[in-house]
């Protein structure tokens, strides 16, 4: 395991645990927490050896959002503090995202750590997990991604519910809303979450990017914006290595051998 104070980065086979390691404040991020972990973000992003991110937390809570008395200031002078250049994990800016996250969260998930859910792609929830969009209660709104994300995912009603209020909610609701998917008991949400990462690390990646990338246009741009580009999509999956590789392992009946070319 490696990493700075505040994020941990260790790499299992082609997954790249990342882990908030602020346990003694609640993992609440800081200006350089929020720096590091785009830096992982980046890292999982540019190396061609990993092919999916783990994003969990050490200790009791996955977070209890930003450390506003430190975190604020600079937001007003400067915008959210994210190395230029860098993967922003909530995904509002810069380039995209396009290799998979599996989130692992227990204990407090609150603000931002709800936006970093809506950002992922799978998400597996303790049943101690208890989530609350808080900000209202702050003199502000989300700015993370939730207003746009949560009203995606839940519905219009069901997520103006809880944006609107800032109540909390626990993890049964969460699974009711689609925000998280699974619901284990505390202490197995990160080896779920690894185990799911490495089933998609046993497909092959650029099927795997090509989805997320479908999906997401049709998320952002619309549907006949994804529709445009299904075929011309599968035209280049069609040339690769790994396209072929699938072919000739179903024909030959065994696992397939994906490099990622």
């Amino acid at each position: 395991m490696s990493g700075t104070a505040l994020i941990t980065t260790e790499r299992r086979g082609r997954v790249l645990l990342i882990g908030f390691n602020r346990a003694d404040k609640r993992n609440a991020f800081t200006s350089a927490m929020l720096a590091e972990l785009a830096t992982a973000y980046t890292e999982l992003e540019r190396d061609p050896e990993l092919w999916a991110g783990v994003v969990f937390a050490h200790g009791e809570h996955f977070t209890a959002g930003l450390d506003l008395a430190e975190v604020a200031p600079k937001i007003v002078d400067t915008g959210f503090p994210l190395p230029e250049g860098s993967i922003d994990p909530w995904g509002t800016q810069g380039q995209p995202r396009t290799k998979p996250i599996v989130v692992a969260v227990q204990g407090w998930v609150l603000t931002l750590g709800i936006e970093l859910l809506l950002a992922s792609d799978i998400r597996i929830a303790a049943d101690n997990s208890r989530f609350a969009q808080i900000e209202i209660k702050r003199g502000i709104y989300p700015f993370g991604g939730a207003t746009i994300r949560f009203p995606q995912v839940a519905g219009w009603g069901n997520a103006m519910r809880w944006l609107l209020t800032g109540d909390e909610f626990d993890a049964a609701e969460a699974l009711r809303l689609g925000l998280v998917q699974e619901v284990v008991p505390p202490g197995e949400q990160l080896d779920r979450a690894i185990d799911l990462a490495e089933r998609i690390c046993e497909q092959a990646p650029l099927g795997v990017r090509a989805t997320i990338s479908s999906a997401r246009t049709a998320a952002t741009e619309g549907e006949a914006a994804a529709i445009a580009d299904l075929v011309p999509g599968l035209m280049k999956l069609m040339g690769t290595d790994d396209a072929k590789e699938g072919v000739l392992s179903f024909v030959e009946r065994r696992k397939a051998d994906f490099t990622g070319r």
